[in-house]
């Protein structure tokens, strides 16, 4: 994260200013937290989908991913 985060400050923050026309960085919006989530279906059928996505978001991220488990089913909304 700390690529975005570089990124951010020399690049974003100065294209920022010119567009909200500031020169007070500290009024200029931060970036507090980055989630990347990812939701995985099939892997009820097949376990070995999960392990490919974590791997998957490993590289994407840089770190390793926490794999959790849905807290309430969305077949109970009734949805469909």
């Amino acid at each position: 994260m700390a690529r975005l985060q570089d990124r951010y400050r020399t690049e974003i923050v100065a294209e920022l200013k010119k567009e909200l026309k500031t020169d007070n960085i500290h009024a200029l919006p931060r970036l507090d937290k980055i989630v990347i989530s990812m939701g995985i279906g099939k892997a009820i059928e097949n376990k070995n989908l999960l392990d490919a996505a974590a791997k998957d978001l490993a590289v994407i991220s840089g770190q390793k991913p926490m794999v959790t488990q849905a807290r309430k089913s969305v077949a109970n909304f009734k949805l469909r």
